[in-house]
């Protein structure tokens, strides 16, 4: 059965956050613009949660790049908009810092909606602006960066093997013997379970979790994700260790309703002050990846890493990285694609290709071919 919690609108927080962004867009384009407020109701009650949070950082940050040229918003030009866009791809010497391609794109589609919704002339949609965006795509490639994949034993070439580096079993072995440690490996294992991402975890309630069945396993509730915007819902496996972790923290934390994973509050010298109420900020899923990583390097778990290494695996990680794991363990276990899409809520085959497609260079057509071709050939010496 579908959690009733699941269900629940939030209908008042919606629309003070609706208040909250037409007020944005009034900053940016002028207390005198019509503000379509309908339009901008509709567009929010259709977003998810991350897509409004990036709508008001994205006007923020054009709104600071028309200061800084001394133009108000309101008169931005499409000249203004192919500069910004030559700034953040590096084309131009400039104190921006450059970004991806595919966050290029979505500055400007959030940049679009403000001007649209105010009904004014939106200087994104000149046909300067699409030509130097495909100058920008040339120039920075459209290959997005992924996050680095965080296995469940690392990259090993069977399941027997023994874990490797940086892994889910380490970091579980670097999780805390206290109420932030309980925390933190019901955490892991949902996420890994699941698939999770960042605002699926964070969103998670008790009453989201059904089970243990007769073999210790349950089932995980999604009620909404970024692929599953008319709130129909999902469903994930939970493996038994994952509900006696979950159980051990609830347990032991008192969480009893309301959501799961929760701030641990500790005090400066690491000790353990309180649990909050609150549900976990997406933001901080990154951080514990990263801070039970460096756990893991300190307590030695991860084998001969060196400090340039360890540099480079944390600036690589991100909330997305178990997913990317996931994806990749399941097709190094043979799962075909509709299957590890079905189970994981993933609507686009293209990115569960990309994140394996680094795995099938070591075990596709190329690597078995270069096999046969190695036992095939004369030893070095003869002839």
């Amino acid at each position: 059965m579908t959690p009733a919690s699941a269900l629940q609108g939030g209908l008042p927080a919606l629309a003070s956050e609706t208040a909250d962004l037409i007020e944005d867009v009034r900053a940016l384009v002028g207390t005198t613009a019509s503000i379509d407020e309908s339009l901008l109701d509709a567009a929010l009650r259709g977003w998810s949660a991350n897509t409004r949070r990036a709508f008001r950082s994205d006007l923020t940050l054009w709104g600071a790049w028309c200061r800084k040229r001394r133009v108000p918003a309101a008169q931005a030009t499409p000249e203004l908009a192919a500069a910004w866009i030559r700034a953040l791809a590096g084309v131009d010497a400039s104190d921006e810092a450059v970004r991806a391609m595919a966050t290029i794109e979505r500055y400007l589609v959030n940049v679009g909606w403000a001007y649209r919704m105010a009904g004014l002339d939106d200087p994104t949609a000149a046909p300067l602006v699409k030509l130097e965006k495909k100058a920008a795509r040339k120039s920075l490639g459209v290959r997005q960066r992924q996050a680095r994949a965080i296995r469940f034993k690392g990259e090993i070439s069977d399941f027997d093997s023994p874990a490797s580096g940086v892994c889910l079993s380490h970091l579980l072995r670097a999780c805390r013997r206290d109420l932030l440690g309980l925390r933190d490996e019901a955490l892991l294992r949902t996420a890994y379970d699941s698939a999770g991402r960042r605002s699926e975890l964070v969103a998670i309630h008790v009453d989201h979790v059904d089970g243990p069945d007769a073999n210790g396993a349950g089932a995980l509730f999604v009620p909404s994700s970024k692929t599953d915007q008319e709130g129909e819902g999902a469903w994930a496996y939970l493996s038994p260790a994952t509900m006696n972790a979950i159980a051990r923290w609830r347990d032991a934390g008192h969480v009893d309703c309301g959501a799961l994973f929760r701030r641990v509050e500790t005090h400066f010298d690491g000790s353990v002050r309180s649990v909050g109420r609150a549900g976990l900020h997406p933001n901080s899923i990154t951080l514990i990846y990263k801070r039970l990583i460096r756990s893991a390097f300190d307590k030695k778990l991860l084998g001969p890493l060196t400090d340039a290494e360890l540099k480079r695996w944390l600036s690589a990680v991100s909330s997305h990285s178990i997913r990317v794991g996931v994806a990749q363990d399941n097709f190094a276990a043979g799962e075909s694609l509709p299957a590890i899409m079905q189970a994981y809520r993933w609507r686009d085959p293209r990115t569960v290709m990309r994140y394996g497609a680094r795995l099938a260079t070591k075990s596709g057509a190329g690597a078995r071919m270069a096999a046969r071709m190695a036992v095939s050939s004369p030893e070095a010496g003869e002839g």
